[in-house]
């Protein structure tokens, strides 16, 4: 039998690297992980992401398979300071290759793909974005070509948005699953895409308001409806251009912050101080502090119940595979009360989203028995060496106790279970977010629509299928171009991620934005993701996570709204300029 082997790990780098040889019977490919070396002192506050240049997991194959080829690359970090000297050392060609790949394009290096197959995706995509809205029902009929006009540009400023939100906020849902090595890079967008798309068109709203996101005052801009039409047009354009910038830099910022600003900067000026709802503009600033904040404390409990309670347990393994089916069963319970189009009755909807829940437990389960069956067999095998062992360390253990990572065939059915939970919250996450935030897009997209088309009626419209099936376009041809940016600022840059700290951190933002979007807390998807993996970091010590990557969020999110606002009253003063020539 192939013994277990894997590389010793620097406890003062900040790059893990790591071969792991399996065995030819556990049905388990081989596939490797490479963690991108991060600087530790330098600022890097106005300087862009650059690109890994080796992907953050390269496959063999593309069968269903074992997803964490890192777990010997985290071991000693876990307590494993036995299994250093076991472990095989990279060839030196690797280096060879890296220089190569220098040269690529960001999308080429991230996804490992050509120079000339990157330059054909962006040309489809530039290609569809430009071609496709001459085919939609909402373009108009039987209107003149005026408003198919204005009509066409309605739609590619929305597109711009949802590109922007997809390139951005794709991150929320799958950078901790890539970080930890649950997921490679091209399986996270190609799974986020497939989801995001679908829980744009099957759960987008078809209701909106002409105000989005009760910031400004409807009645103020009654039969204003060129400078209304122009301001939700500059929403959009400040919004998307502010979340490109922060993109571009991989800055894990809110696109709801992003189109409040702009709202407000457009009300304000445009509509005076009367415009704005100032009380739901302060419980959108209170989150920069509220939802970090919540989101770290939960993750660091979370973090360390797992290291109690399955760490300490006389066989970890076996304690992993029995706590899975239970958590993601209350996780998947909750996900799909909260985000998924249930009934409207109370004890039904109850019921779907358990059912939902119990479905997911049992998938998980089946998973686990069928990819980790074999070990837990084995492990069992050695259960009375374990549990003598584990009786004389793990007396008389606090939660809050420093606990030693488990070893060998242990480590690799912890990291397994919670592998599998990590992608398939993730999911659940990546599908609930196309659903939600699609709206940031296509909500000002079409009030605008039914403006210039003389179909605004009330503070309600409704929305078309082929406009959601947009929306939904836009966010994953976003996330297929710039999507690894913010990704690797989630899942890299802030601490070093793990499977168990990767659905810590996952399991614990979902958990907080759901319960606080259901309490009407003011809470941020995002700035809760991004305390959550700051709170595992502190779970670890206060040096394990980067206070240079913090500090560039923290000041992206702080002139966010300042700068959607000025430029959304930016944009709008050259669209009225613009549109007293046209209307």
């Amino acid at each position: 039998m192939t013994p277990f082997s894997s590389l010793p790990t620097a406890r003062n780098t900040t790059s893990a690297e790591a071969f792991l040889s399996w065995n030819p019977h556990s049905h388990v490919p081989k596939f490797r992980y490479n963690e991108t070396q991060l600087p530790k002192k330098e600022n890097l506050l106005l300087r862009p992401f650059q690109v890994p240049t080796r992907p953050y997991l390269s496959l063999t194959n593309s069968k269903l398979m074992h997803p964490f080829a890192s777990i010997s690359s985290f071991a000693e970090s876990e307590g494993e300071k036995e299994q250093k000297d076991q472990g095989i050392q990279l060839e030196t060609h690797q280096e060879d290759a890296k220089t190569n790949d220098g040269d690529l394009p960001g999308m080429a290096q991230a996804f490992h793909i050509s120079s000339r197959t990157a330059s054909a995706i962006a040309i489809f995509i530039a290609f569809a974005a430009l071609s496709v809205p001459f085919f939609m029902k909402s373009l108009g009929q039987g209107v003149s070509l005026k408003t198919k006009f204005l009509s066409y540009g309605t739609l590619l400023f929305g597109f711009y948005m949802a590109w922007n939100i997809g390139a951005n906020d794709v991150a929320n849902a799958m950078g901790t699953s890539v970080g930890s090595g649950a997921l490679s890079l091209r399986q996270a967008v190609l799974t986020a895409a497939i989801l995001e798309f679908s829980g744009a068109l099957l759960m987008g709203t078809h209701v909106t308001s002409t105000m989005q996101k009760g910031i400004l005052v409807a009645n103020v801009f009654q039969g204003k409806d060129s400078l209304l039409f122009a301001g939700l047009l500059s929403s959009l354009a400040a919004a998307g251009t502010w979340l490109q910038v922060a993109s571009y830099y991989g800055w894990p910022v809110s696109t709801t912050h992003c189109i409040v600003g702009s709202m407000v900067g457009f009300g304000l000026v445009y509509g005076g101080a009367g415009a704005v709802f100032w009380s739901s503009l302060a419980r959108v600033t209170s989150s920069w502090v509220v939802s970090p904040i919540i989101g770290a404390m939960v993750s660091f409990l979370v973090y360390k119940c797992i290291r109690r309670f399955v760490y300490s347990a006389h066989n970890p393994g076996q304690a992993a595979a029995a706590a899975a089916p239970i958590a993601v069963f209350l996780g998947v319970t909750g996900i799909s009360f909260a985000a998924f189009p249930l009934s409207k009755s109370f004890p039904i909807a109850l019921a779907q989203a358990l059912g939902c829940g119990a479905a997911g437990a049992l998938l998980v389960y089946e998973i686990i028995k069928k990819q980790l069956g074999h070990l837990l067999v084995k492990s069992t095998s050695s259960h009375s060496e374990s549990q003598e062992n584990n009786t004389t360390q793990n007396t008389n253990l606090g939660l809050l106790s420093d606990v030693a990572g488990p070893k060998g065939i242990q480590l690799e059915i912890v990291y397994g279970v919670f592998g599998y939970m990590q992608v398939l919250s993730a999911c659940f996450m990546s599908f609930a977010h196309g659903g939600n935030d699609v709206s940031n897009a296509i909500g000002p997209l079409a009030a605008a629509l039914s403006i210039i088309q003389g179909g605004a009626s009330g503070t309600e419209i409704v929305i078309p299928n082929d406009v959601l099936a947009w929306g939904g376009f836009g966010i994953v041809a976003g996330l297929t171009m710039w999507g690894y940016r913010v990704i690797a600022t989630i899942g890299k840059k802030i601490t070093e991620l793990t499977p168990t700290r990767g659905f810590a951190a996952e399991f614990a933002a979902a958990s907080v934005v759901l319960f606080a979007s259901k309490l009407g807390l003011p809470i941020s998807a995002t700035h809760t993701l991004v305390g959550a993996v700051m709170g595992v970091g502190f779970a670890r010590g206060l040096n394990s996570v980067r206070a240079e990557t913090v500090r560039e969020i923290v000041t992206s999110w702080v002139v966010t709204i300042p700068v959607g606002a000025f430029l959304a009253v930016f944009y709008t003063w050259i669209l009225t300029k613009v549109l007293s020539y046209i209307l």
